[in-house]
């Protein structure tokens, strides 16, 4: 054991049961966990044979012990607590000098984003920020296209996304959704990652208009259709989603000089036009197991942490998404354009970086 990474998962709701299950698949991290619910924490302990612990004080102490009989291995943690608390927990720990690899959204506002990025940058910390479809080998082949050159300069980029959410999180009414303050609502939940992909194609968003609505889901009372214009510096943004839609899908079109790619998470490829008189020229994948991109990630942030490779959303790549929520939201209650902030001017933040 003395040769895995060490990484502790801060929350064990869905998604920091994922996480915990997916860093367990890499077969490279001794996990364990935190979390203040007894009956929870009880049953993921035993459901991978793991520690858990009920305060972060006392798995901050565990860790230590771990570390005394293993020195020289790198301590991680992953934060999955609602939204609202990610920044005052990365900040906790990376006091503590621990890599962080952060569940998106990065927050639900920027106070004490300013202290966070100081500290990494002090103790030269990774952190990442797990907007996980940059994980998805469609995608990501899609984009290295986009960014050869191959099919000119973007022009345009169209998002059109649902999917049935009392489906995938039929506990959604007792979550942190109910509420926006706690990262709730289309925007903070689901959106965020497809303009997070967006910007990670043809650059950062510079400035958008937003219109939202609760229309379908029962029991809440936040947005669960939403759409968005955008501006990326030259490019043109369309991006539409609601969680109450049958079909599970999210296309991404991108309209360049000379031709036009598009991905298709129902269809599990990308596929790409040059002529208009010509048929669609498809580029398929293997469609992948639900954890699938979720090992990949844990595999490419103990990448980064070990050095061998570069985040693939850096802290910095994750602010400026957050600001780009942040907007979406002001935008919807005031009705009009908002600008975001020196878009593009974060290290990692423009296209082409990883």
């Amino acid at each position: 054991m003395s040769d895995l990474h060490r990484v502790l998962i801060v929350g064990v709701g869905s998604i920091g049961e994922r996480h915990l299950r997916c860093f367990k698949a890499t077969g490279r991290a001794e996990v364990s966990f935190v979390e203040i619910n007894e009956a929870l924490r009880k049953t993921i302990s035993e459901r991978y044979e793991v520690r858990g612990f009920a305060d972060l004080e006392t798995a901050m102490a565990g860790h230590a012990d771990a570390l005394d009989r293993a020195p020289g291995r790198v301590t991680a943690t992953v934060i999955a607590t609602p939204a609202d608390r990610h920044l005052e927990i990365a900040t906790r720990l990376a006091e503590a000098g621990l890599h962080l690899l952060i569940e998106k959204p990065l927050s639900t506002n920027t106070d004490g984003v300013d202290l966070l990025t100081e500290l990494v940058s002090q103790r030269c910390l990774v952190v990442g920020v797990a907007y996980v479809l940059r994980c998805d080998p469609a995608l990501a082949a899609m984009r290295a296209a986009v960014l050869s050159g191959r099919f000119g300069k973007p022009v345009e980029i169209v998002a059109v996304c649902g999917q049935h959410f009392p489906t995938y999180r039929p506990a959604y009414r007792d979550t942190y959704y109910v509420d926006r303050a706690t990262g709730g609502g289309a925007i903070q939940d689901a959106l965020t990652h497809v303009l997070n992909a967006g910007e990670w194609i043809v650059g950062p968003i510079a400035r958008l208009v937003a219109d939202a609505a609760h229309l379908v889901l029962e029991g809440v009372t936040v947005e669960d259709t939403v759409h968005v214009l955008t501006r990326h510096g030259d490019v043109l943004g369309s991006y539409s989603l609601n969680q109450h839609q049958a079909p599970n899908e999210i296309t991404l079109t991108v309209i360049c000089e000379h031709g036009t790619v598009r991905w298709e998470t129902h269809a599990h490829r990308w596929r790409w036009m040059m002529r208009r008189d010509e048929l669609w020229h498809d580029e398929p994948h293997e469609p992948q197991p639900r954890d699938a991109m979720f090992v990949t990630q844990a595999n490419r942030f103990l990448d980064a942490v070990e050095g061998q490779t570069s985040l693939l959303c850096s802290l910095h790549d994750g602010l400026q998404t957050l600001r780009v929520n942040l907007a979406a939201l002001a935008s919807v209650d005031h009705g009009c354009w908002q600008t975001i902030e020196n878009p593009g001017d974060r290290p990692g933040s423009k296209p082409g970086s990883l």
